[in-house]
């Protein structure tokens, strides 16, 4: 007797369809996992009659000098005597101001004392922009 079938069974696993469930799946956890804060600590805060708020950042003005001794600030072309009205300007709407002073290397350097005084009289801090010395020099 011979209980064998003459067909011999193959079996097959289609797994395109499953590779695309575990693709939006993967999307799914991933951007769940975004929206929600684990560290959140639910907590009633105290109340107080006064606070005291946090400082805003100092506002940051460029002033470039070229060689022909054309000043720009924040990339607005401005006479030599406009310059500390514009600063004043700056520091009436923010009480902290910075001032980054980018220049010519073949400038005089009285030209950038100038307009260094000038942010001191205005009472800006005044930061001098440089580039990186090369060592190979």
């Amino acid at each position: 007797m011979n209980f064998r079938s003459g067909r011999k069974h193959s079996f097959e696993i289609f797994s395109n369809s499953f590779s695309d469930i575990m693709f939006f799946l993967m999307l799914f956890f991933l951007i769940a996992s975004t929206m929600i804060t684990p560290g959140t600590i639910k907590l009633m805060l105290p109340q107080a009659n006064q606070t005291q708020s946090m400082n805003k950042p100092p506002k940051e003005i460029a002033i470039s000098i070229t060689k022909d001794l054309k000043y720009y600030v924040n990339n607005k072309l401005v006479k030599f005597t406009e310059i500390e009205s514009e600063l004043l300007r700056e520091k009436k709407e923010n009480s902290e101001v910075h001032a980054i002073v980018r220049c010519d290397n073949a400038i005089a350097v009285q030209s950038l004392v100038d307009v260094l005084q000038l942010g001191s009289k205005a009472e800006v801090k005044m930061v001098l922009a440089t580039t990186r010395k090369d060592a190979t020099k």
